[in-house]
Formats: C-alpha cells, structure tokens, sequence
C-alpha cells in the first residue's frame, strides 16, 4: 500500500483561502500539517526534507522565498518554486518574464534612482503609476496626475531608508472600463475568471472592489495561462485590465494568489482550493511520489 507523501502548508496567516485548502485536504483524507513559518528554522545539516509535497502560502514574500530554495535542496516539491516566487514578489522581475514571453502588458518603466523616476514620468506623459517592486492589495501604489504630484511622491521615496525604495517601478496609467479581471490559473489550466469593480481606480478586493462572475473566452484562457508559464508558477492570480479598445493588457502574477473572491462570484459551479490540492498532489507525483 502507498504511503501518502508528508504534505504541509506554509503560511504564517491562516486565511479564508488557506482554510478552504486545509478543508479540501481533509475532504480528500490527505494528512496534512499546517506550518508557521514564524517558527521554522532550517540546519544546513538537514539530510532530508520534514515534507514531501508543500503548498507554500507564507504571506511574507522573503519567508517563502527562502522556505522554498531551503525545502527544494533538500528534495521536497514545492508550490510554487522558489523561483517562482522570486519572480513574481518582484514587479520588475515580473514584467520581465511576461516581456520575454511575449504576453502584452501597459507602457512600463524602472528608474534606479527617484531622480531618473522624475524625468522617464515627464517622457511617459501623465497620469501614469508609481509602484513598489514589492507590495500587495494597493498599497503605496500612487495615481500620479502631474508633475507637482510626482515630485511629491518620488521625494517621499527618496527619503525611505530601503535602498530597494529608491527603485521606481513607473506603468502607464491605462483608462480601464471601471474594472479589471482576475484569472486564477493552475497546473496550466484556466479554472475560473472574475471582474473586479471598484469606485476607486484599484480595484483590488483588499480595496474594498467586489467580485462578480467574468465569462472564460479562449482569448482570457491563453492570455492567462501563458502569463503563468512566463513566471513558471503552478498556482496563479492573473490580473489583466482591459483598454478602452478592449485589449487585455497584464498586469501583474500573483504566486500566493488570494482567491475567495472569485470563488464567491462563482458560488458551487467551481472549487478552486480542491483544484490546487489535486494539482499539488500530482506535482508530487511527477516529482518524486509518496514518502517510503
């Protein structure tokens, strides 16, 4: 008889998604171990990993990032991959990847310093967007309408003591329809696409925008899945937003993709979290199989 393989969730945050996981486990009668990451510690004289499989939902991008070169050395599967996550905590990297890959994203730029920021906004024309390479849910993301305004928010960079800080991640401002669209993609597959509407110019649920229920044309599919391929990521939140001509334009790549928003939009016709399990589960296989 096969021996289920040592299976564990990193996340340091339980989650509304990170419940309906551990739930779709235990509907499948899989053992799993729910991890704090904020109480692992790795020795370099690990022989082997305490897991087999790892789902790594760690909310903090570093923890999970070097859980998961940790956990891969030592032979365990994880998703997503430590480069994966390297790749998609990093706007810059990001775009990048989506860039070599072909998929069409908006007018981007990184300035290495808030000064050369000053001059690439003044040649990209206003409004346009200032974003850390790291951040989730809309935060200190700025709308930036002028020039005084920019010269606002660049010296408020320059004065944060990260150098990272210093490093200006500018996007054209695209003049979306009110929303934007957020596809959840795993194992290469398309699951499930929402809307996300919000009174504000973001529209992230974090934000306070609300889900609804966004059909899934082949155009969306491939769009999608080709943006998780770029990242090389397993499980993905794809953002895309849509132009005033209607050209899907990506956005970002979510590696730790929240996902109870489109899951509510589309009530019991899908079940993303079971989805990621059986995909997690099958990447074990292919990986390497169940634990001796």
């Amino acid at each position: 008889m096969t021996v289920p393989p040592r299976v564990a969730v990193l996340a340091s945050r339980v989650r509304a998604e990170e419940k309906r996981l551990l739930d779709a486990f235990e509907r499948r009668r899989i053992p799993v171990e729910q991890v704090d990451t904020r109480r692992l510690a790795f020795g370099l004289e690990a022989a082997e990993p305490p897991w087999r499989l790892v789902l790594n939902r760690e909310i903090s991008a570093s923890r999970a990032r070097h859980a998961a070169y940790t956990l891969e050395s030592l032979g365990a599967v994880v998703a997503n991959s430590a480069a994966a996550t390297e790749v998609c905590a990093d706007k810059w990297l990001t775009s990048l990847a989506l860039r070599r890959a072909g998929v069409p994203t908006p007018r981007t730029t990184l300035a290495l310093t808030p000064e050369a920021a000053l001059s690439e906004v003044e040649a990209m024309g206003y409004p346009v967007i200032v974003k850390p390479l790291t951040s989730s849910w809309g935060r200190r993301i700025s709308l930036v309408r002028d020039a005084d305004a920019a010269r606002a928010v660049l010296e408020h960079c320059a004065a944060l003591p990260s150098p990272q800080a210093h490093l200006i991640y500018l996007q054209q401002f695209v003049d979306k329809p009110g929303r934007d669209i957020r596809v959840v993609v795993a194992g290469g597959q398309a699951l499930a696409a929402s809307y996300r509407f919000s009174t504000d110019w973001r529209t992230n649920v974090a934000q306070g925008g609300r889900s609804e229920p966004c059909p899934m044309t082949p155009e969306l599919s491939k769009l999608a899945v080709a943006s998780a391929h770029a990242v090389d990521a397993d499980f993905a939140g794809v953002d895309i937003v849509e132009d005033r001509d209607g050209t899907p334009l990506v956005l970002e790549v979510n590696h730790n993709v929240e996902f109870s928003g489109i899951q509510h939009a589309h009530g019991q016709s899908i079940d993303i979290a079971g989805t990621l399990v059986e995909v997690l589960m099958s990447l074990g296989n292919v990986g390497g199989g169940a634990a001796p």
